[in-house]
């Protein structure tokens, strides 16, 4: 009888939770349209949105792109070396490790610079996980600008370092071909573009912080 009723409470527990789900997904694709703008460009002004990037060219019909910034209060040669050490098995990507290594990317976010991955060069390629894209650098612009772009040309990933006086502006723009099918689009509108926001936005902060450190310590970029 113990048995029945407990199997009765989990089925139950499991109705309500799966209610709730439905109705946050609900929820989420009802308002989305009146925040999306807000989610995929989230810290860019309006010139930042607007502005033609090293690297836009090499996916000319995108059907997502998402441009997002972060004012930091450190000169451009501060924030580059964590950008060049960005990847799997190198600087990580200094975001939830934790989600990133459930979907086996073995991300570890370094605190420190690590000269042995300074010397980054067109053409160099990680692949993120076992059966994701490879993602090969196409522009290496020390101190101004980084472009990843993948092997099977669907995504481009560009970085800018922009100063303005006396801080320095990054900025990150995907550049995404999308899915032909309905469910893929809509896969990408409601799930992918506001989970990237969770992990960029994070990404960011912490590139932010960790530069803004060195730069307080004033110690010297390796480079």
């Amino acid at each position: 009888m113990s048995c029945t009723r407990a199997s009765a409470s989990l089925a139950a527990r499991a109705s309500v939770a799966a209610a709730v789900g439905a109705a946050v997904v609900g929820v989420e694709v009802a308002t989305y349209p009146r925040w999306r703008q807000w989610c995929v460009n989230w810290g860019a002004t309006v010139d930042e949105v607007a502005q033609v990037l090293p690297g836009d060219e090499l996916l000319t019909d995108p059907q997502v792109v998402t441009t997002r910034a972060i004012g930091i209060s450190a000169p451009p040669n501060q924030i580059w070396p964590w950008l060049v050490q960005m990847g799997p098995g190198r600087g990580g990507a200094y975001t939830y490790d934790w989600i990133e290594n459930l979907l086996g990317l073995n991300m570890h976010s370094a605190d420190r610079i690590l000269p042995q991955y300074q010397a980054l060069m067109v053409g160099d390629g990680q692949r993120l996980g076992a059966r994701g894209p490879v993602m090969r650098v196409a522009v290496v612009e020390p101190d101004r600008a980084l472009v990843l772009h993948s092997d099977d040309g669907n995504w481009v990933w560009i970085f800018t370092l922009n100063p303005a006086g006396d801080f320095t502006r990054l900025v990150s723009r995907n550049r995404i071909a999308q899915s032909s099918s309905a469910f893929g689009r809509a896969f990408t509108t409601y799930l992918m573009e506001p989970g990237s926001l969770i992990m960029e936005r994070k990404m960011l902060l912490g590139i932010k912080q960790r530069a803004e450190r060195l730069a307080g310590d004033g110690s010297k970029t390796a480079r």
